[in-house]
């Protein structure tokens, strides 16, 4: 089981949304932003690492939500989920093609990730809960 914490970040009203590319293993599809943990560090640790390294930017970690298991037949993970706000930084992708700052209700609208695509299911009234910070 591979431990992968994500980042539910929040703006405005609008949670934030990345592409993967053509050669990422899941080609085309969109994700909440994040990464493996590390043995050296924690769940939050991991997180906050990965935002900086794939959009340029210092977040806070408001909260943590439902993790889910998912099973990609060639991998299974442990998604991990945060809500965060921007602290400092400009968004710059270093390993995604595009991104958006979506509506909660409009989730739908994107070809997701089979995790991050339970991960809203599972949790969708937290979110929509936290969107207000």
């Amino acid at each position: 089981m591979i431990e992968v914490s994500c980042a539910i970040i929040i703006k405005d009203s609008k949670i934030l949304a990345v592409q993967r590319g053509p050669g990422s293993s899941h080609p085309w599809k969109w994700e909440f932003p994040g990464g493996k943990i590390q043995p050296d560090e924690t769940a939050v640790q991991c997180v906050i690492r990965e935002i900086e390294e794939e959009l340029m930017l210092r977040i806070e970690v408001l909260s943590e939500l439902e993790c889910v298991e998912f099973d990609y037949e060639t991998k299974q993970i442990r998604l991990i989920p945060f809500v965060c706000r921007i602290i400092s930084g400009e968004l710059i992708l270093t390993e995604h093609v595009a991104k958006c700052w979506f509506d909660p209700n409009k989730w739908q609208a994107f070809d997701w990730s089979g995790a991050d695509r339970e991960l809203i299911l599972k949790n969708q009234e937290s979110i929509e809960a936290r969107i207000k910070i």
